[in-house]
């Protein structure tokens, strides 16, 4: 049983971190695949450091020329990237960096898995487990100290992108330790905030005198007292930022992505990865079952595990956990599930519209916890399985 009063917490990082740099450009990549083909192949990985990106993996298109094009394309994708995040240091530039592309055509052997044939339904892309998760901590259902950590980021970003606050640079990490009190969120503890900036003579406290405002802004009120230790930029300077400063990898980020640490995770990256990859689309709608089952009142958390094998199309287990606090048996939620959704790759696919050029957009701030958008971007965050599941259960 968890414990009712602790202090729990999380750290998030900004687009401009070298990490999701890359996994940006993965994502853009994926993007521009699906635009032209919405059964795009793809898995894409990024490498940046000082003055340098590689991009390898596989993608697949059925149209040999359109794939040729693509190739073709794949430069200037990651310089617009590059440019939108805001990089342009000496040793890191959206127009100067080079950019070396090693992508390549998908594997048969894991298409001949993948793929659907004869009365074979598409399998999955992988074998592996999934996790979903969802608590009544925020309105948006995540855990508070993630979500505030992204929240924290992105308006920092915000500011800094639209001129308000121009001595902020791309680059920048939080973390918030959150004091829960009978198992909700009530204050924060401590406040961890280093951000890249671009005028050299500031000192730890200019920076803050900057963000503080926009942390106080975003964090509920009351949760920032005097007894919030605050730790802004604690080693100092931070002029060198981005890919220059540390080298990137796609998918290294996968509890930023997720939740925070306050949940399982089954060891799959997001980033690059088209939707026949169940670690990429079986987490989503995991968190979307999550989600509803706290939407419907079923439980106040709740954990939804899935599990796949490369080539099968149905799950191989699901597996729910509500941590003592479900109004219904977990076990009859397991039952209601698959009465309720087909999670069959292909099934989660339609379902959750997952197909289109949604995911550059997830790269940073988190995968969960956003709205749905009109163009199908976050359709995993809907709550609009409460009713079928009420039934089912």
């Amino acid at each position: 049983m968890s414990r009712s009063n602790h202090t729990f917490t999380s750290e998030s990082v900004s687009e401009g971190h070298p990490d999701k740099v890359c996994d940006r450009i993965s994502d853009a990549v994926l993007d521009a695949m699906i635009a032209i083909e919405p059964e795009a192949r793809v898995a894409a990985e990024t490498f940046a450091t000082t003055n340098r990106v590689v991009i390898g993996g596989e993608i697949g298109l059925s149209d040999p020329n359109k794939l040729a094009s693509m190739m073709d394309d794949i430069d200037r994708i990651t310089r617009a990237c590059i440019k939108d995040i805001g990089y342009e240091q000496d040793k890191f530039h959206w127009n100067t960096v080079e950019v070396t592309n090693l992508l390549h055509e998908q594997s048969a052997h894991i298409a001949q898995g993948v793929d659907a044939s004869g009365d074979k339904d598409e399998g999955a892309g992988d074998q592996g487990i999934m996790f979903g998760y969802a608590a009544n901590e925020t309105p948006e259902l995540m855990p508070a100290p993630v979500h505030y950590a992204h929240a924290i980021l992105r308006r920092l970003a915000e500011v800094r992108k639209n001129g308000t606050e121009p001595t902020l640079g791309p680059d920048a990490k939080s973390q918030l330790s959150v004091r829960y009190e009978g198992s909700m969120p009530v204050g924060v503890s401590s406040i961890v905030l280093s951000t890249q900036h671009l005028d050299e003579t500031m000192t730890s406290a200019d920076v803050r005198a900057v963000v503080e405002p926009y942390i106080r802004e975003v964090l509920p009120e009351g949760w920032i007292d005097l007894n919030t230790a605050w730790h802004v930029n604690p080693t100092g300077k931070f002029v060198i930022g981005g890919p220059d400063g540390d080298a990137g990898l796609t998918g290294r980020k996968i509890i930023v992505d997720t939740y925070g640490g306050a949940a399982p995770h089954g060891g799959g990256a997001f980033s690059g990865k088209d939707p026949t990859k169940v670690d990429r689309s079986a987490a989503y709608v995991a968190r979307y079952l999550a989600k509803n089952v706290v939407a419907a009142g079923m439980a106040t958390r709740c954990t939804v595990q899935l599990s796949y094998a490369i080539g099968v199309a149905s799950p191989l287990s699901i597996y729910v956990d509500t941590h003592g606090t479900g109004e219904v048996e977990a076990s009859a939620i397991e039952i209601a599930i698959p009465k309720v959704i087909d999670l069959t790759p292909r099934g989660i696919r339609t379902h959750l519209q997952l197909n289109k050029p949604i995911y550059q957009r997830t790269a940073a701030y988190g995968h969960f916890g956003r709205a749905p958008e009109a163009d199908g971007g976050f359709s995993w965050e809907a709550t609009d399985l409460v009713e079928a599941l009420k039934k089912a259960v």
